[in-house]
């Protein structure tokens, strides 16, 4: 039998030395955890996500436990899918607060309200009550994922629709949050009031219209997380800029794991 050599590409060589390279910093965080446990400096691994890896990964019962790999890859999963549809929102957020110039303004008179020139604080956060309903605007016309795939496990019937076993389905959150049925003849349109009263109110007591972190058991569970990352970045740059957008600006939303501009967004800065 012949042998071929298989040649990697370019490419294929810079992806192995980026996978290597987040495997390596990975695998560091985490030994830098187990060795404070070892050397007595810390008494558990912590009640983090990290932490509750790490402490099924050193299970007493060999059955239970994860492997090494394992926790690398959920710590990868949940840095990569954070960073990625974090950095979605806010790009949508500050887009349409470049936009919105009366949004923003309101935004940032209630930053300096709760914060001044200060930091924000955890306890202030979930205060910022404008913050949260144009957060929750941005993810209705700018849903991070366009698509949540559910597996059918067994024979279901959903009002006259009858679903067989294995069916793959796939939800369209973006179709839901822009029905004009659900949200009236301004669906298209910004309006962070529509949540004002919070989301059960603007879904028209329909929790499943609104759907951008999933919904049920199966809710993304970096959903606060997320918000919050958000709420801060946003009352930061609120506490030291005004923005416009740009004229460059070209609208190309493009659908790669998650929803961005495919342009990137030109804002121009002005310091207070």
């Amino acid at each position: 039998m012949s042998r071929r050599k298989i040649w990697k590409s370019q490419d294929d060589i810079e992806s192995d030395k980026i996978e290597q390279s987040l495997r390596d910093s990975v695998l560091a965080i985490v030994r830098k955890r187990e060795e404070k446990v070892i050397t007595g400096q810390a008494h558990n691994f912590g009640s983090d996500f990290l932490g509750s890896l790490l402490r099924v990964h050193h299970d007493a019962d060999k059955k239970n436990r994860i492997s090494i790999d394992d926790v690398i890859d959920e710590c990868k999963v949940f840095f990569l899918a954070g960073h990625e549809t974090t950095s979605s929102l806010l790009s949508w957020t500050f887009l349409l607060l470049a936009i919105h110039t009366d949004w923003q303004e309101k935004a940032r008179n209630e930053v300096f309200e709760l914060f001044g020139q200060e930091k924000p604080t955890a306890e202030g956060l979930p205060r910022l009550k404008i913050a949260n309903m144009i957060i929750n605007e941005a993810l209705r016309l700018y849903t991070p994922a366009i698509s949540l795939v559910r597996r059918v496990t067994k024979n279901v019937k959903l009002g006259k629709y009858e679903f067989p076993a294995n069916m793959e389905l796939h939800i369209p959150p973006l179709a839901l949050h822009r029905n004009q049925d659900i949200w009236g003849k301004d669906a298209h349109l910004f309006k962070p009031e529509r949540f004002s009263e919070g989301v059960a109110t603007a879904t028209r007591n329909n929790p499943m219209a609104f759907l951008p972190f999933g919904f049920g058991p199966r809710t993304c569970v970096g959903l606060n997380f997320a918000n919050n990352e958000v709420k801060i970045a946003m009352s930061i740059i609120l506490q030291r800029y005004k923005f416009t957008l740009s004229s460059n600006y070209v609208h190309s939303p493009l659908s790669l794991i998650t929803v961005r501009p495919q342009n990137g967004v030109q804002i121009m800065l002005q310091t207070l």
